[in-house]
C-alpha cells in the first residue's frame, strides 16, 4: 500500500520565483497542503493558467498543466474536460488576466458550468507588466497608466461570476489558510464551476490594499465567516448581518444584552441567490468582508450534459491519426 501523499508530493523541482512576499507563496503552500488533503492524483490532475504573476502556478504544481495565452486558460480547461471528463481541472487567473482580455472566456465556462475549479487572485492591480490599474483597481488608485488616479469604477469578481451565472462562489485570503483551504476542498467537492476569488497582496505594486480587512488583529472586526445554515455573526457574536424589510438591505446591528438577540440575526443561505448577491456588493466601508462559500446551487455540469447526449458517451471509439486521415483530408499530388 502506497503512502499518502503530502504537500511536498505536489511541489516541483523549480525555483519558486515571484517576489519576495508575494501573497502567491501563500497560495501555492495551501493549494499543495489542500491537493494531499483531498488525496488528488497528480496523474489526473491539470492546472491551466493564462498569463500574468499568478499564471506561473503550473510549473510550481507537480501535476500535468498548461501556461497558455492571455485571458484564455477557460477555453483551454473546458476543453480538456471535454476531451477527458476523468480529470480535475483548475485554472488559475487573476484579476487582469481574467476580468479584462479574458473575461469573455470566463464568463462563457462558468455560465455553463463545467466542472472545474476557477481560482482568481485578486489584487487590485497588474503586477505582471510593472502596476498598470486593473479592472478591479480602486477609484482613485495611481499607477503608470492612471497617474491622476484611476476614474474607473471597479469591477466585482463576484458580482460578475454571479451575473454570469456561475453556480459556485466563495472567497478567500491568500494567507488565510485556515479558512482558504476549506473553501479550495468545497470548490473541488461542487459538480460544476467553482469560482474562488482569493485576495492576494501584491507587496510591490499595490501593498496592502486590503490591510483594512486581512490585518489578523482587527479580522474578527472586519471579517464575517459565513457557514451555510449559521446566523451572519461576527466581532466574537458581538455584532451581526440583519435584513432590512424596508430598504431590501443588510445592515451591521448589535448583538447581545441590550441589543438585538440572535434569533434576528440573518441566517446564511447558501442556496439563496438573492441573498448571494447582496454579501458580494456589501459595500467596503462599515461592513465586514464575507469570506467562504458564499453560494452554492446544485447543477448539471455542462461535460456530463455533453456526453450524455453524445453518442459514444464519452468512450473513445478510435484513434486521432485514423481520423485525421479519413473524409476530406488533403493530400499531397504525386
Amino acid at each position: 500500500m502506497n503512502a499518502p501523499l503530502t504537500a511536498k508530493d505536489f511541489a516541483t523541482d523549480q525555483e519558486v520565483r515571484w517576489c519576495p512576499g508575494c501573497g502567491d507563496y501563500a497560495i501555492l503552500k495551501c493549494v499543495q497542503k489542500t491537493m494531499a488533503d483531498v488525496e488528488a492524483d497528480p496523474d489526473k490532475t491539470v492546472f491551466v493558467s493564462g498569463i500574468g504573476c499568478s499564471s506561473r502556478f503550473p510549473y510550481y504544481m507537480n501535476t500535468y498543466g498548461f501556461h497558455t495565452i492571455h485571458g484564455r486558460a477557460p477555453t483551454f480547461a473546458t476543453g480538456l474536460k471535454i476531451a477527458n471528463p476523468d480529470l480535475d481541472v483548475w485554472v488559475v487567473t487573476g484579476d487582469g488576466d481574467g476580468l479584462s482580455i479574458g473575461g469573455n472566456h470566463l464568463l462563457h465556462v462558468l455560465r455553463r458550468n463545467v466542472d472545474l475549479q476557477v481560482l482568481l487572485f485578486n489584487n487590485e492591480i497588474y503586477g505582471l507588466t510593472k502596476g498598470q490599474y486593473s479592472p478591479t483597481s480602486r477609484v482613485g488608485t495611481r499607477s503608470p497608466s492612471s497617474p491622476s488616479g484611476s476614474i474607473d469604477a471597479p469591477a466585482s469578481p463576484g458580482a460578475f461570476a454571479l451575473g454570469a451565472g456561475a453556480k459556485f462562489i466563495a472567497r478567500g485570503i491568500d494567507t488565510d489558510a485556515k479558512n482558504l483551504s476549506p473553501v479550495l476542498k468545497a470548490a473541488r467537492e461542487f459538480k460544476g464551476a467553482a469560482f474562488v476569488e482569493i485576495f492576494q497582496n501584491c507587496i510591490v505594486y499595490n501593498k496592502d490594499v486590503f490591510e483594512d480587512f486581512t490585518n489578523k488583529k482587527q479580522a474578527k472586526e472586519t471579517q464575517i465567516i459565513v457557514e451555510h445554515g449559521k446566523p451572519l455573526l461576527f466581532a466574537s457574536g458581538s455584532k451581526g448581518l440583519k435584513l432590512n424589510t424596508k430598504t431590501l438591505a443588510l445592515e451591521v446591528v448589535d448583538v447581545g444584552d441590550n441589543a438585538l438577540p440572535e434569533s434576528d440575526i440573518l441566517v446564511h443561505d447558501e442556496t439563496n441567490r438573492a441573498l448571494a448577491q447582496m454579501l458580494v456588493t456589501l459595500p467596503m466601508d462599515g461592513y465586514p468582508m464575507p469570506l467562504g462559500v458564499i453560494y452554492r446551487e446544485p447543477s448539471v455540469a455542462f461535460d456530463d450534459a455533453f456526453w450524455k447526449a453524445h453518442a459514444t458517451q464519452g468512450k473513445r471509439t478510435g484513434k486521432v491519426a485514423d481520423a485525421l486521415r479519413k473524409g476530406s483530408v488533403w493530400k499531397k499530388n504525386s
